[in-house]
């Protein structure tokens, strides 16, 4: 069963975050619930639409966690970290840069990421914050924006990294980006997360590979759900992938790849064969 380590779920004011959680039980019933310490307080009808508790819980220890929810698509950004941005020599955007993971890529907490069988080349780590929609937002303002948000989780944004520049006519970031399993997401989605005073830990076999402040974003989650919003509409569940920083490197079979924000918990994906 899973092994995830509870985030301490408290966030600046002391007031406790609400930790959402999607599971599934040794007979293969999958559930959704609030985490309450070592239990899962179980909850029916729709996450995005007053949730009503059962009253009955289960031990966290007990069940698989799940990807937290279930997006139609994935907002993938790029170049959206001052600091990469600076040593790659890219200027900041005037308006997001961002590409499409499609849900098939979807992969949950402590589950194995695969090799496509097509492709032997390097296959990279990106650990990144997720912004986790609570309602259908189109034209949505800036000001509005963070009504629009359910909450935050964690990513590891996985890419088959000599693909993107494979044919010199056209960049492939979303063949490279949307494999099966390059979509990890989890354990939890944090409600009333303060993103501004955090920052994101990737550790490879336990090493510390990438540690920087969710602060340097260029657009910050509301800045990003307003003008995403005008191109696209996000909807119930969508996840948007905020972009990394500096410290993303390659995974050989067996590595352990871990993302952990204070408050948000770890991730925790294995690359497989």
């Amino acid at each position: 069963m899973a092994n995830v380590a509870v985030p301490p779920g408290r966030y600046r004011n002391g007031k406790r975050m609400k930790l959402w959680t999607r599971f599934k039980t040794s007979h293969g019933r999958i559930g959704f619930g609030l985490l309450q310490g070592d239990q899962i307080l179980e909850h029916r009808g729709d996450l995005y639409d007053q949730p009503v508790a059962t009253g009955a819980t289960i031990a966290r220890d007990a069940v698989d966690l799940l990807c937290p929810c279930e997006p139609s698509k994935i907002v993938a950004l790029w170049n959206n970290y001052h600091a990469l941005g600076a040593k790659l020599g890219k200027a900041a955007p005037s308006h997001p840069l961002f590409l499409i993971k499609p849900a098939t890529t979807l992969n949950g907490p402590d589950a194995v990421i695969r090799r496509p069988a097509s492709y032997a080349g390097k296959i990279v780590f990106e650990g990144e914050l997720g912004i986790v929609i609570g309602k259908a937002a189109s034209n949505v303002s800036e000001e509005a924006a963070r009504d629009y948000i359910l909450g935050y989780t964690l990513v590891n944004d996985v890419t088959a990294a000599e693909i993107i520049e494979q044919d010199g006519n056209f960049a492939q970031w979303t063949r490279a980006k949307g494999f099966d399993t390059f979509g990890c997401l989890g354990p939890f989605i944090a409600e009333e997360f303060d993103w501004r005073e955090a920052e994101l830990i990737t550790t490879l076999d336990g090493t510390e590979r990438q540690r920087y402040p969710l602060a340097d974003m260029i657009f910050n989650p509301w800045q990003l759900v307003a003008r995403l919003s005008q191109d696209m509409t996000l909807l119930p569940g969508d996840v948007i992938a905020v972009g990394t920083s500096i410290g993303v490197g390659s995974m050989k079979e067996g590595a352990l790849v871990e993302v952990s924000i204070d408050g948000l918990g770890t991730l925790a994906n294995r690359m497989g064969g």
